[in-house]
């Protein structure tokens, strides 16, 4: 199991950016695909943004992409989300997870441990 802690959230106006971050315990870092997900209360959670081992691939929301950049340091045990042009509608609570499949996936089933998340608020 991976402990997953979440940072960078706040409150930006909107066009604004913030970079996420998510600090992994242990040293199994590397051998898992990493994801963020967002959720609104009320709302189910929505898939963000995806990163394969070895950042080799990526995968993007399409509401996302050409905003957003999910990258990783493995040497760090960090996930990173770069968040530009934020709009009112990105507001949301962030949290990272990891994956053991093989493939990036968008289905939240198919990510296991999960951080606490942290809240992205974007006024307009």
């Amino acid at each position: 199991q991976v402990q997953l802690v979440e940072s960078g959230g706040g409150l930006v106006q909107a066009g604004g950016s913030l970079r996420l971050s998510c600090a992994a315990s242990g040293r199994s870092f590397s051998t898992y695909i990493m994801g963020w997900f967002r959720q609104v209360l009320g709302n189910e959670r929505e898939f963000v943004a995806g990163i394969s081992r070895g950042s080799l691939s990526t995968l993007y929301a399409d509401s996302v992409k050409g905003r957003f950049t999910i990258s990783r340091d493995d040497a760090k045990n960090t996930l990173y989300l770069q968040m530009s042009n934020l709009k009112s509608e990105d507001t949301a609570v962030y949290t990272c997870a990891t994956s053991s499949m093989y493939l990036l996936r968008r289905n939240p089933r198919d990510y296991n441990d999960w951080g606490q998340g942290t809240q992205v608020t974007v006024s307009s």
